[in-house]
């Protein structure tokens, strides 16, 4: 005679997951996620919960798939809305990763970032971009830098940029941006050109002919151009506008990217 197998109420096995833990109130929860999507969502690439969550419960252990009491989700959560709960550990939890699966990410991200670097950064003597792999070589050499899984790649290439300015490993500075700013036509548009110039690095091209509009072509630090925006479109009442030509200095006589 056959016996069935008693499996405890609170216990829900899961395979080939990616479990996110977050200590709270002196007990550990754990959310089984699928495999890769954690970064997605906190990078906001993926924006549907249920492509990240193989199931909404909330576990003390993922692995042997206990399930966590109501009154433990309480007492340490102050509810027991599993679906705010499952946020706050999904996003401020901790994910687990194997060791290889930790170098795989670690090696990746850490290319991410010096491409990102290259990308928004030059040379300021030759006005080019430095290969990915030099930026690279300086992060793990030159300044040791401990790349951080859970960290948005943008925040930790701006670290990486003020790393190497400050240490002056590379000479480097960030890449310029060639705006057009266009103003509606007034006795109002020569004045603000006055406070425009000691914003923009560059004034290439200006244009105060047409009798609709007028255009000032020019460079600007990527830190400037916010209040850049933010001026025009305040001055002249949302009627004038920043358009981006290029995110990238190039030296003279080359195509813009």
């Amino acid at each position: 005679m056959s016996r069935a197998v008693f499996t405890p109420s609170n216990q829900q096995r899961l395979t080939n997951v990616s479990v996110v833990r977050l200590k709270k109130g002196g007990t550990r929860f754990e959310i089984a996620c699928y495999k890769n999507k954690v970064s997605e969502w906190r990078a906001r690439v993926e924006t549907d919960i249920d492509s990240v969550l193989q199931t909404h419960a909330v576990y003390t252990n993922v692995s042997k798939g206990q399930t966590a009491p109501r009154d433990a989700l309480v007492k340490a959560f102050g509810t027991e809305d599993t679906e705010k709960i499952v946020l706050e550990i999904l996003q401020k939890g901790e994910l687990q990763v194997g060791e290889k699966e930790r170098g795989a990410q670690t090696e990746a991200l850490s290319r991410e970032i010096a491409a990102l670097v290259a990308q928004k950064c030059v040379n300021p003597a030759t006005r080019r971009p430095y290969p990915y792999s030099l930026i690279e070589k300086a992060m793990q050499q030159d300044l040791h830098y401990s790349i951080n899984l859970t960290r948005p790649v943008k925040q930790q290439a701006l670290d990486v940029i003020k790393l190497l300015q400050e240490k002056q490993v590379l000479p480097i500075a960030r890449a310029q941006m060639r705006v057009r700013i266009v103003l509606p036509a007034s006795k109002e548009a020569k004045k603000l050109r006055e406070r425009i110039g000691p914003v923009l690095s560059a004034v290439e091209d200006e244009d105060f002919s047409n009798s609709d509009s007028c255009e000032i072509t020019g460079t600007v630090d990527p830190g400037s151009y916010p209040g850049l925006v933010e001026m025009i479109s305040a001055e002249t009442r949302g009627r004038g506008h920043v358009e981006v030509l290029t995110v990238r200095d190039v030296a003279d006589g080359e195509e813009s990217l």
